[in-house]
């Protein structure tokens, strides 16, 4: 149902993000976008006649934004869960093969139509959370034709569902198995300069590629790898993203800084330099419990140099086939909290204004005059109990540009 002459949502509390909770709040929306908000007792006469929607005591909240997933993607990797299980660390199963090489695999394997089947009940999980902007990364074909078939996928999908779509080019996700360069040349070196750079201007010359990401890592690439990726990127005028300090520090938060990138990824080895430095470029570090989780790592994200540089947190569910199966943020909000010591509100921010802020979108993530009427109506009374259940659903509606989504 479009919201077409106007409607006044009001009788519950209004979780802005930005301004804090109105506990006896309103929200008024026209033609897909916010027109005021605030107190119940404050409404403008102009409103008066428009139509009205009692929430009846339920908790109105931006809609959520997931700032990373690899939702695009050809198999599974439950064999490594057993793997991991049985003492095999990250590192080793990738070392063995698998990891994201087996993706690959899997991945190329696939025509568009099976990854987009495949895709959707991912989306629909996230949808029917509230979610109305997904971040989707390629990064599992690593040659050309299989990343742009990923990236098309991913915008096929914001067509064939009412939510927003932005790709992430990521093809310095690995090295693919088999791939080497010259006599004298660096394998990594070799595919950075002969798959990865030119596949990036393909997909940016077929308007594919909302941002540029990299994983800095010592199983992938390293900083100097990462830099002739991203001035590519810029000379397209592109953001970028990273992965960076997962598994170790490798400087990658340093050289993010330095591009100015959106967002930071993981960063559980960043240092308390690491955040003064994503203080002064803007850069949004963005936390990803379920990777943490699923991987049972030990090294938490430095949250309270975060805290003390003012370095703004996104959350997301960093969807994947390998060390994050995860389709739920309300999950990963819980996660937040009990793994990382976020606090509810923290969290909140995390997958909305935050979440845009890695995006790079400015019109929405938070209830403000002139922005997206992207909303999210939970059967909850306080936003702290978004994050406190897990393995339960409060959604009552979500509203997508100003239409209703039951």
């Amino acid at each position: 149902m479009e919201i077409e002459t106007g409607l006044v949502m009001f009788g519950g509390a209004v979780a802005g993000t930005l301004h804090g909770l109105i506990a006896h709040g309103a929200v008024a929306v026209q033609a897909g976008r916010v027109v005021w908000v605030g107190a119940q007792s404050d409404l403008p006469s102009d409103y008066a006649p428009w139509p009205r929607q009692n929430l009846e005591g339920r908790l109105l909240t931006p809609a959520f934004l997931d700032c990373h997933t690899h939702i695009v993607h050809g198999g599974h990797r439950a064999r490594e869960f057993e793997m991991r299980l049985k003492g095999a660390s990250y590192e080793a199963v990738a070392r063995a093969g698998g990891g994201i090489v087996s993706t690959v695999t899997a991945t190329r394997a696939a025509t568009e139509e099976a990854l987009i089947a495949a895709a959707l009940p991912r989306l629909d999980a996230l949808i029917g959370e509230g979610v109305s902007c997904v971040e989707i990364k390629s990064g599992y074909g690593l040659d050309t034709q299989t990343e742009l078939r990923m990236l098309r996928a991913a915008r096929r999908l914001g067509q064939l569902r009412p939510v927003r779509i932005r790709t992430t080019f990521l093809g310095a996700h690995a090295v693919p198995a088999g791939f080497t360069g010259g006599p004298d040349t660096d394998s990594a070196d070799a595919y950075i300069d002969d798959v990865c750079i030119p596949a990036l201007r393909a997909a940016h010359a077929e308007g594919l590629v909302d941002a540029v990401d990299g994983f800095c890592e010592g199983i992938a690439f390293d900083t100097k790898q990462i830099a002739r990726v991203f001035d590519v990127a810029r000379a397209l005028n592109l953001p970028v993203k990273l992965h960076a300090e997962q598994l170790s520090h490798m400087g990658g938060c340093a050289l993010a800084a330095q591009y100015g990138a959106l967002s930071v990824d993981h960063v559980e080895y960043a240092t308390e330099a690491d955040a003064a430095l994503l203080a002064a470029s803007g850069t949004v570090a963005v936390l990803l419990p379920g990777a943490f989780y699923a991987i049972r790592e030990t090294q938490m994200p430095p949250i309270a140099a975060f805290r003390a540089h003012n370095v703004p947190m996104a959350l997301a569910t960093d969807c994947n086939p390998g060390s994050s199966p995860l389709t739920s943020l309300l999950l990963a909000m819980n996660m937040g909290c009990t793994l990382f010591r976020l606090t509810p509100d923290e969290a909140l921010q995390g997958v909305t204004r935050h979440a845009a802020r890695a995006l790079g979108l400015n019109d929405t993530g938070t209830i403000a005059p002139g922005l997206r009427a992207d909303l999210a109506i939970w059967n909850v009374e306080t936003p702290a109990e978004l994050a406190y259940r897990f393995g339960f659903n409060p959604l009552y509606q979500r509203i997508f540009g100003g239409e209703v989504c039951n």
